[in-house]
């Protein structure tokens, strides 16, 4: 008998890899506030995600496509899969610049693991659709990014499966964090050192 995965989202990798306290958070206690940041990426997604194919330019297009890996036990929605002269490719999009942080590409990587299943044919290429720019970013899927989807795809499931939370770590991607008002990893690290000194 074949054992069951816990399912895990695809946008988990991208929130776990970006900060496993946020993705806990999400994923766990479902938890969730908006701001200006979050409003703006769900206004570009519910265009995006306008359900379609077709043609465009020699290129054939499938708009907000829900993915699946038993292997894995990934579950998700890629924003946009494209195919031409015999290439599969996602594209995800992102509402601003490309940031210094991988979890755009793990989240690339997870949507073409998934198409590689579902096809049976090897996707070395994903890209990243930047509204602010209006360009396309290359996402080489090599083994080191697989490895390093396939290890985060694990650890957010021991995440889902144990409940237990990570810590609340302060740093610049903190700035923007729509929940930022419900971790204060500032404040926590503050009564941690004050217990310390008690």
């Amino acid at each position: 008998m074949t054992e069951t995965l816990t399912e895990v989202s695809i946008a988990s990798l991208n929130h776990f890899t970006y900060c496993p306290h946020r993705c806990w958070r999400m994923f766990c206690a479902g938890e969730f506030v908006e701001n200006a940041y979050t409003v703006e990426g769900s206004t570009l997604h519910d265009r995006v995600h306008t359900l379609g194919e077709g043609f465009r330019d020699g290129t054939w297009q499938v708009r907000s496509i829900w993915l699946k890996s038993q292997k894995y036990g990934l579950v998700g929605k890629a924003d946009l899969v494209e195919s031409k002269a015999g290439e599969i490719y996602p594209i995800e999009y992102k509402r601003g610049r490309k940031n210094p942080w991988e979890n755009d590409a793990l989240q690339v990587c997870g949507q073409a693991l998934c198409l590689e299943e579902l096809t049976g044919r090897s996707i070395p290429t994903g890209y990243i659709y930047s509204l602010q720019s209006h360009q396309r970013q290359d996402i080489v899927l090599d083994d080191k990014l697989r490895r390093e989807t396939i290890a985060t795809i694990e650890s957010v499931r021991r995440m889902l499966q144990t409940g237990k939370m990570p810590p609340a770590l302060y740093d610049k991607r903190c700035r923007g964090c729509s929940l930022y008002g419900g971790c204060l990893p500032q404040a926590a690290s503050k009564v941690e050192r004050y217990q310390e000194i008690a």
